[in-house]
């Protein structure tokens, strides 16, 4: 996926840098010298696999504002992705590429040979028309879904599982991968984009290659309004509060207002704040890099 940089013709043009979404694939031309393309993404999500989603505008079940700084954006819809992926041994085409408001990264539209549909996580390189399939004995190639232990050492892998069967929870942002590096007894050792080098039970499944829509971190939104399509409020930062509203509030001219820290007084650097007694910690070699 490529990126498009617009002229500045508008102050909102000026810096705005947007992923582009090829709509159609060009295939060659027939025998009367008429292009032939497939159509790569479909103009509607698939009607079964989306339900509707309620913004919440950072309030919680009492009406509260519980974080500040959200409301408005665009109504969405909310696309059922299967991160479980345990469909085993049934072979699925993949029918569109598509975009989902949800997430950074694209989507893929599978038909199973069953009939069924599903949308998964599109990983680079996935293409329409493509087979993939998931199961304990699949080949490691891009788009299938496998243990750990039949992933071969060295491969680049996404949507990696935490516990047998609990579905994807790690890699899932466009443009992430993790490195399956070495198995030690009953675990694999993955390098996560982090850089925290970490053990998961070699049942846990994961996804062959790289998420796709890695140009997502080249864009540029350009203009406030953008910000407020995607639900996001004007931020104000507490140096230019009052002494009653922020700890870091107050002074005359433009003080710091002293070490930074969050409206209830906690250090936002160099503080650490994960629990010693944490659970997982025992699975973790080596820290992220700081």
């Amino acid at each position: 996926m490529a990126v498009k940089k617009f002229k500045p013709t508008t102050p909102g043009q000026r810096h705005k840098i947007i992923g582009v979404f090829k709509r159609e694939e060009f295939l060659g031309f027939d025998a009367e010298g008429k292009k032939i393309v497939r159509k790569s993404t479909a103009n509607a999500p698939e009607k079964s696999l989306t339900v509707g989603k309620r913004s919440t505008g950072g309030r919680n079940s009492s009406g509260a504002l519980s974080t500040r700084y959200r409301g408005g954006g665009h109504k969405r819809k909310l696309r059922l992705i299967d991160f479980k992926r345990n469909y085993d041994n049934v072979e699925a085409v993949v029918k569109s590429i598509e975009y989902d408001p949800n997430r950074s990264a694209n989507i893929a539209l599978l038909y199973y040979v069953d009939g069924s549909k599903a949308y998964i996580i599109a990983p680079n390189g996935l293409e329409v028309g493509q087979k993939v399939v998931s199961g304990e004995d699949v080949a490691p190639e891009v788009g299938n879904a496998l243990p750990l232990a039949k992933i071969p050492v060295g491969t680049l892998i996404h949507c990696i599982e935490l516990r047998p069967g609990q579905g994807a929870a790690m890699v899932r942002s466009a443009g992430a991968f993790a490195q399956l590096t070495s198995r030690e007894g009953n675990y694999a050792i993955i390098k996560l984009p982090s850089g925290e080098t970490r053990k998961v039970l070699l049942t846990c499944r994961a996804t062959v290659g790289v998420v796709g829509n890695s140009d997502h971190a080249l864009e540029q939104s350009g203009k406030a309004g953008r910000s407020r399509w995607l639900g996001r409020r004007p931020h104000n930062r507490g140096v230019v509060m009052n002494p009653v509203d922020h700890p870091m509030g107050g002074g005359e001219g433009r003080q710091s207002g002293g070490h930074p820290r969050s409206r209830t007084g906690l250090y936002a650097k160099g503080l650490k704040t994960r629990n010693k007694k944490k659970h997982s910690s025992k699975y973790i070699i080596e820290r992220r890099k700081k």
